[in-house]
């Protein structure tokens, strides 16, 4: 019998299991469910000069604050090209064509290296392709150029996708150090209650999770703590609790992912 050796497929599917091993609530949910913000001008970390980026939307014409980001990290000959392919891959990151962003932004970062946005985008395109060295690589550049913390969450689901328990504590300790605006708040606290679900802490994950109270028309952030909150109280035994979170996201959006499995989790099916 000839041995075939573990090539880099296998390994990524591995990845992609341990990943998924908390069902929707871990990287199913944050990739299906969750608007990658871009741009967005979260809290800069402690010590960064950098100045606060704007939110954008992919889908549109390059905002200028963006082309004069690119001016003044690329040398001048290399602007023009830069920017072309820029606004090319937002566009497809915005059509979902991540395979096809991640070639231009690899061109577009060998001709910028220094470009936030170019190592945002990537590293955004490589997290929804599974290729998660890439991703953390990228969107680790991303925070050091800009001080940011909107892809912490992001860095910590790929840790989990890496198998690599401690890093994911230090960037959640870190996290919680620097602070966040309330959205990438909520998704740090649903990447690590999963984590804390995976790991068999169910009582942290509930602490972590907790809403507290159950208000009208929540953010759809709010609705991914739920869930999580919902499937660790149903891992404590109070079905009672864990019911009432899922009646609650199932009241505000009906096709939420993860639901039939939350469902039976509640109900002691």
């Amino acid at each position: 019998m000839t041995t075939r050796s573990r090539g880099d497929g296998d390994r990524n599917r591995d990845r992609r299991s341990t990943a998924d091993r908390s069902g929707a609530a871990g990287s199913r949910l944050i990739r299906s469910s969750r608007k990658d913000a871009v741009g967005t001008g979260h809290r800069p970390a402690e010590g960064s000069e950098a100045p606060v980026r704007k939110r954008w939307s992919p889908d549109g014409d390059l905002p200028r604050w963006i082309q004069e980001e690119v001016s003044r990290v690329t040398a001048k000959p290399r602007i023009p090209a830069t920017l072309e392919l820029l606004q090319t891959a937002a566009r497809e990151f915005a059509a979902a064509k991540f395979g096809k962003a991640l070639r231009d932004l690899e061109e577009a970062k060998e001709l910028s290296p220094r470009t936030a946005t170019i190592r945002e985008l990537l590293g955004l395109s490589a997290y929804r392709l599974g290729r998660w060295d890439q991703a953390l690589r990228e969107l680790r550049t991303f925070r050091r150029l800009t001080g940011e913390t909107t892809h912490m969450p992001v860095e910590m689901d790929v840790l989990r996708a890496l198998d690599r328990p401690r890093d994911v504590e230090e960037v959640w300790n870190a996290f919680r150090r620097i602070g966040g605006d309330r959205e990438v708040e909520r998704e740090a606290r649903v990447v690590y209650g999963a984590f804390l679900l995976d790991s068999g802490r169910e009582r942290e994950a509930w602490e972590i999770t907790n809403p507290k109270r159950i208000g009208d028309k929540p953010h759809e952030s709010e609705l991914r703590v739920w869930f999580v909150a919902a499937r660790a109280a149903a891992r404590l035994g109070d079905l009672k609790t864990g019911r009432r979170l899922y009646e609650a996201i199932q009241t505000s959006d009906a096709g939420f992912p993860g639901l039939d499995e939350l469902d039976r989790a509640t109900s002691g099916r």
